[in-house]
């Protein structure tokens, strides 16, 4: 998959790169190119403790993010991070990923000349087998997010018909409008649990953040590169299916994440010293990684999204995201076995409000004698309110989210590029 440059898109909840815990200098060796020949005129005994501040530095950073994540523990406090799980906090996750990417990038090319040598060459080369298998979770989960836009369809459509009528606003609801509006919440209960029932099963490879769909031949096949729209009712369930992924149908994200996170190598005390730090360094991001798709997995709809694969980090490691990164995949697992939650195709919060409205709507509007009285037309009016405000969260959150796991997806690869193409110089060992 080519990389592209997507340096035009930055985080949007968190403070800007040039606020980065790193150097100026650092800085601009990134944005300049590779980092110039070292120069031996300072002693290196100075240069290294400069790094091992820059590391240290990083981790501390890191684990501020992570921690910015978790509900705080007074409840009297003002929160720090959105509601977890839901669509502001999923975007605060992505953003916090980004810029630990981009100080980890800049902590390697800091020690340009240590990125070829043992041990180090051998922990860069695991991280970067461990990424590339989040690329395809990046894929999958792009068609997680057009399934929250379908969904989002059928949620406008019976918004739409329980809206108070354009010429009396305070005329009741009537039965055409009731019918409606459970045909398309009937619709979306039906295509929810079509796609739960697909999480493991299948579609085709055919789209991929690094390259665009195929051009269909003779206007035919549009299909196979986006979802249709106008499909519904019980029929279109199975289309939605078979069109669904863009992963292969053996293809698992439970799987992914274990190939991501199992026996994440731990650096042992030779491997630190051997690397200056920088082998905390690559185990840093290692987990970062992790706990990053394994919370995307757990709230956005994809296949085969189990949430088995375990992760746990050494206590006697000293590493400052240990606790915060550790309390962060307990919350979410915490999340995932709720009793509303445990059979939900998402934990994200809105996928449980449009499981939720849509549930109350039809208890509510089930054999209703019409007109309905004033208690039951309150509650009609009030669940259909919650509706238009899913509708409209969907409907801001969505392309931005989906904007940056592009994002998380480009920039996973031109890391791992210029990695490797600085590791492909001659003398980059000298």
């Amino acid at each position: 998959m080519p990389a592209t440059d997507s340096d035009s898109s930055s985080p949007a909840h968190h403070t800007s790169f040039g606020r980065s815990i790193l150097s100026l200098r650092h800085r601009d060796q990134i944005h300049h190119g590779f980092p110039p020949t070292p120069d031996h005129s300072h002693s290196s005994s100075h240069a290294s403790s400069s790094d091992d501040r820059e590391i240290d530095a990083f981790q501390r950073h890191a684990a501020d993010l992570l921690l910015d994540l978790l509900p705080s523990p007074d409840p009297s406090a003002s929160p720090i991070a959105p509601e977890i799980l839901s669509l502001d906090w999923t975007r605060h996750l992505l953003d916090s990923f980004l810029i630990c990417l981009e100080e980890f990038r800049s902590v390697l090319f800091a020690d340009a000349a240590a990125l070829a040598r043992a041990p180090l060459d051998r922990l860069l080369a695991d991280f970067f087998d461990r990424a590339v298998k989040a690329l395809d979770l990046c894929n999958a989960l792009r068609d997680g997010i057009d399934l929250l836009r379908q969904w989002r369809k059928h949620l406008a459509i019976a918004a739409a018909a329980l809206a108070p009528s354009r010429a009396d606003p305070a005329a009741p609801l009537g039965e055409g409008q009731i019918r409606r509006a459970r045909k398309a919440l009937t619709d979306l209960t039906i295509l929810m649990l079509d796609d739960k029932d697909a999480g493991g099963g299948g579609g085709q490879r055919n789209r991929s953040f690094g390259r665009g769909p195929a051009a269909p031949k003779d206007g035919q096949g549009r299909g196979h590169h986006r979802r249709s729209s106008s499909g519904s009712g019980s029929g279109s369930g199975s289309h939605f299916r078979s069109l669904s992924w863009s992963v292969s149908r053996s293809w698992s994200a439970s799987r992914q994440l274990q190939a991501i996170g199992g026996n994440l190598p731990v650096p042992r005390p030779h491997d630190m010293a051997s690397t200056g730090g920088l082998a905390s360094a690559v185990y840093t991001m290692g987990a970062v990684l992790f706990v990053t798709a394994w919370a995307l997995v757990a709230a956005i709809p994809c296949q085969d999204r189990g949430l088995q694969a375990h992760f746990t980090v050494p206590r006697s490691g000293g590493f400052p995201w240990a606790g915060p990164v550790t309390a962060l995949y307990d919350r979410v697992l915490e999340e995932s076995k709720k009793k509303e939650r445990k059979h939900s195709c998402g934990l994200l919060k809105e996928i449980h409000q449009i499981e939720r409205c849509s549930r109350q709507l039809m208890e509510v509007t089930d054999a209703a004698q019409f007109p309905l009285d004033d208690e039951k037309e309150a509650e009609v009016q009030e669940a259909a309110q919650e509706l238009v405000q899913v509708c409209e969260t969907l409907k801001d959150g969505l392309d931005p989210l989906e904007r940056q796991v592009r994002e998380m997806f480009h920039r996973i690869v031109r890391t791992r590029t210029e990695i490797l193409d600085y590791l492909s110089r001659p003398n980059t060992t000298e």
